[in-house]
C-alpha cells in the first residue's frame, strides 16, 4: 500500500521533524510513505471571508496537482467523520481489500481546506472538534496510521 500525506506549509520546529522522521521510519515496515509539502499563502490575520476563500482555493490548487484520478483521498477537516483507532484501522484495511492501494491524506493550512479539495475528497475525517496546528496534525496523523497498521497486523499497541 502507498500512503501519501499532502500538507500545506513546511515544518519549522525540529521536534516536529524528529517525530515525523520517527513515525516515517516505523511506517516503512508496513507501507510506502511519501510526504508532499505545498506552499502556503501568506495570510493576514484580518483577512475577510472572501480573502480566506481565495487563499484556501490557491492552496487547494497546489494540493490537487499532486493527486491522481486513481488516488483515494481522505481530507482531514473538523466537520469530517470521527473514528476511533480501531474503526480507523478497519476502514483502512477495507480500502485495501477493495483495491484502493494509493491512499492520500490531505492536511490543510492555517485556514483549513478549500472547497476544491473537499469536493475531490472521497472521505472526510475528523480527529477532533478542536483545532490543531497543521505541523502537529502531521505528527498525530502519522502516529494514527502507524497504530492502524499495528492493529491490522494484530501487533501490540497502546490502548
Amino acid at each position: 500500500m502507498k500512503i501519501t500525506v499532502i500538507c500545506v506549509g513546511k515544518i519549522k520546529e525540529k521536534f516536529y521533524s524528529q517525530a515525523i522522521n520517527e513515525y516515517s521510519k516505523r511506517l516503512s515496515k508496513y507501507c510506502s510513505l511519501s510526504i508532499i509539502e505545498v506552499a502556503d499563502e501568506k495570510t493576514d490575520e484580518s483577512a475577510s471571508l472572501h480573502e480566506a476563500s481565495i487563499i484556501k482555493s490557491k492552496e487547494g490548487e497546489r494540493i490537487l496537482k499532486n493527486i491522481s484520478e486513481k488516488d483515494y483521498v481522505i481530507a482531514l477537516c473538523i466537520d469530517g467523520k470521527p473514528l476511533d483507532s480501531v474503526k480507523f484501522a478497519n476502514y483502512i484495511e477495507k480500502l485495501s481489500v477493495d483495491g484502493n492501494s494509493n491512499i492520500v491524506f490531505v492536511i490543510g493550512g492555517s485556514l483549513g481546506l478549500g472547497g476544491n479539495v473537499l469536493a475531490r475528497a472521497d472521505y472526510k475525517l475528523s480527529f477532533s472538534n478542536m483545532t490543531f496546528p497543521h505541523q502537529l496534525m502531521r505528527v498525530i496523523l502519522l502516529e494514527q496510521i502507524y497504530r492502524c497498521f499495528r492493529i491490522i497486523k494484530n501487533e501490540p499497541y497502546h490502548k
